[in-house]
C-alpha cells in the first residue's frame, strides 16, 4: 500500500508532512525518532541520526534532540555545520560491535604521531572544518566496550568523538563513556567552550585531546582516565606545524590510573602559549599529575597554574625538554618558560619520581619558573646513594626516562632563573637522599623554603656547577638552617 504524501501550504510557510517527518525551520528542534530512529536499544539508528542532522544543516541550523531512551549507533555518524546534539536526561546512544564503522582515511603524515593521532573517521562521530557545532544536555554517549583501545582494523572505531578544523564547538553537560582511545579527540579547531563535561573512560585509554587548538574555555570538567586525562598537544597529522593557546580551565576534576591527568605533550610540534589553570583538583595520575614536556621542537610558554591539590601522583611536576623531534618541518629542540605555580599541593605515592625540572643541554634550558606557595610530600624510603647525574633518555617524555633522582625532592638539571618561593618538600618516610639537587644551572633561588631532613642525608641542598644561587630564610621542618652544599658554584645572595 502506497503511503500518502501531504503537502499543506500555510501563511508561515511551506510543511511537507511524509513517513513522519516534518521540516522545521532554522534554528528548529529535530528528534531523531521523527527520522526513523526508534531508541530501544537494539535498532541500529545511525541512519536516522544522519537524517536529522542532515535537515537541520540544509534549514540553516538546529537542535538534532535525543529524548530519553537508549540509541544504538553502528555506523558512523556525521557531523554537520550549525547543528548541535542535545541529549536529555535519560538519553543514551551506544557504540556497537559489528564493525560497521568509516574507515580510516590515509594520512601521508601518518610518520610523525601515533596511528590514533593520524585518523579521524574511524569514530563514533566525526567532522571536519565545521562551524558552530555542540553536544548538550545531560544525556551519555557510551562507547559500550565496543570501541579500540589500540590500532583498530577496517570497521572499527577507536574514539567517541572526532573533529578536525572546527571553529565554534560546544562540548557541555553531556557524558562521555568508555570512549577507546579517546573519548574526544580534536586537531585543528578554534573557539571551544565547555562546561560541565563529564568524561569516564577510566577503563579505556584517554579522555580529552585538544590538538592544535586556540581559543578554549573549559569549567566544571571531571574527566577519569586510564591514559590521559585532560592533554593539550600538537602533532603533524594535518600536515603543519601548527598554533595552540590562549586557553583557560578553571574547576576540574581529573584523575588518570596509568598515565598523566593535566599534561603538555607528548606530541609538541607547533608552539603553545597563554595557558591558565586554576581550582583543580587532581586525585590519581602513575606518571605525572602536572606534565610540561617539550619534545617535538614546541616553545611552550606563559603557562599559570593556581590553586591546584594533588594526590595519589607518582611524579606531581615533571617538566622535560626533550629530543625527539618527531615533527615534519625539521623542529630543532624546543622549550619551556614563563611558568608560574601559586598554592600548589600534592601528595605524590608508588614510586621515586622526584618533582623534576630537566632541560636538553647548556643552550636548551626550561627557564624563568616561579613556585609561589608549592607544598610537595613525596613518599620518600630510599637509602643514600651517589649524587650524580641520572640516565636519561632524551627522546623519552615519560618520568621513568630519567634514573633515579639523587634527591627525594626537586631535582633540577639545565635551568635558569627558577624560584622558590614559601614552598616545601617533605617525605612520608626518612630518606636518605637530600632534599634537593641543582646541576649545571643558574639564577636559583629558595626564598623561605623548607625541607625535611633525611636522617642519613649527607646535606639538604646540593649546588653543582651553578652560576648565582640563593637560598635565604630557609630551613628544614625542625626549625633548623638548610645544610648547603657546593661544587663548582657561585652565591648571589
Amino acid at each position: 500500500m502506497k503511503k500518502l504524501l501531504l503537502i499543506t501550504f500555510a501563511v508561515a510557510g511551506l510543511v511537507v508532512a511524509g513517513a513522519g517527518v516534518s521540516a522545521a525551520a532554522p534554528g528548529g528542534v529535530y528528534d531523531v525518532k521523527d527520522y526513523g530512529a526508534k531508541g530501544n536499544g537494539s535498532a541500529n539508528d545511525s541512519a536516522a541520526i544522519d537524517k536529522a542532522i542532515t535537515a537541520a544543516n540544509a534549514a540553516g541550523g538546529g537542535t538534532v534532540r535525543f529524548t530519553s531512551g537508549t540509541y544504538k549507533s553502528a555506523n558512523t555518524v556525521h557531523l554537520k555545520s550549525n547543528v548541535t546534539i542535545q541529549l536529555d536526561a535519560g538519553a543514551t546512544i551506544t557504540g556497537s560491535g559489528a564493525d560497521t564503522y568509516d574507515k580510516p582515511e590515509p594520512n601521508q603524515w601518518d610518520d610523525y604521531q601515533d596511528y590514533g593521532h593520524s585518523h579521524f573517521h574511524n569514530a563514533m562521530f566525526s567532522g571536519d572544518r565545521l562551524t558552530n557545532i555542540g553536544f548538550t544536555g545531560a544525556g551519555t554517549i557510551d562507547g559500550g566496550g565496543h570501541l579500540i583501545t589500540g590500532n583498530p582494523k577496517s570497521g572499527e572505531a577507536d574514539k567517541i568523538l572526532s573533529l578536525t578544523r572546527c571553529d565554534g564547538l560546544t562540548l557541555s553537560g553531556v557524558k562521555l563513556r568508555r570512549g577507546g582511545h579517546f573519548a574526544a579527540l580534536i586537531n585543528g579547531c578554534t573557539n571551544v567552550v565547555s562546561d560541565h563535561l563529564t568524561i569516564d573512560t577510566a577503563s579505556d585509554r584517554d579522555g580529552w585531546n585538544i590538538i592544535s587548538t586556540t581559543n578554549v574555555t573549559i569549567t566544571n570538567a571531571a574527566i577519569a582516565a586510564n591514559d590521559d586525562a585532560l592533554v593539550f598537544k600538537s602533532d603533524y597529522a594535518l600536515g603543519a606545524k601548527l598554533p595552540n593557546g590562549n586557553v583557560t580551565v578553571t574547576g576540574a576534576k581529573l584523575s588518570a590510573v596509568c598515565c598523566n591527568a593535566l599534561m603538555f605533550g607528548s606530541e609538541t610540534c607547533g608552539d603553545f602559549t597563554g595557558y591558565h589553570f586554576s581550582g583543580i583538583t587532581i586525585t590519581g595520575a602513575h606518571k605525572s599529575g602536572i606534565g610540561i614536556v617539550s619534545m617535538d621542537g614546541a616553545k611552550i610558554s606563559d603557562v599559570h597554574y593556581r590553586d591546584i591539590t594533588m594526590s595519589g601522583t607518582y611524579s606531581p611536576i615533571m617538566m622535560k625538554i626533550g629530543t625527539r623531534k618527531r615533527c615534519g618541518n625539521d623542529p630543532g629542540v624546543g622549550s619551556i618558560s614563563g611558568i608560574t605555580f601559586d598554592n600548589v599541593t600534592g601528595t605524590h605515592t608508588g614510586s621515586s619520581f622526584s618533582p623534576t625540572i630537566w632541560g636538553a643541554d647548556s643552550g636548551h634550558r626550561v627557564s624563568d619558573v616561579t613556585f609561589t606557595g608549592v607544598k610537595l610530600s613525596v613518599p620518600g624510603g630510599n637509602g643514600t646513594m651517589g649524587t650524580g647525574v641520572p640516565s636519561n633518555t632524551a627522546t623519552d617524555y615519560n618520568p621513568k626516562s630519567i634514573g633515579t633522582r639523587p634527591s627525594y625532592g626537586w631535582y633540577l638539571h639545565y635551568a635558569a632563573g627558577i624560584r622558590f618561593v614559601n614552598s616545601s618538600v617533605e617525605f612520608a618516610k626518612d630518606d636518605g637522599r637530600p632534599a634537593s639537587i641543582v646541576n649545571n644551572s643558574s639564577d636559583i633561588t629558595f626564598d623561605h623554603f623548607t625541607a625535611e631532613k633525611g636522617s642519613k642525608s649527607p646535606f639538604d641542598i646540593g649546588f653543582q656547577s651553578v652560576t648565582g644561587y640563593c637560598v635565604k630564610d630557609s630551613t628544614t621542618t625542625s626549625g633548623s638552617a638548610l645544610r648547603i652544599a657546593t661544587s663548582s658554584s657561585t652565591t648571589a645572595c
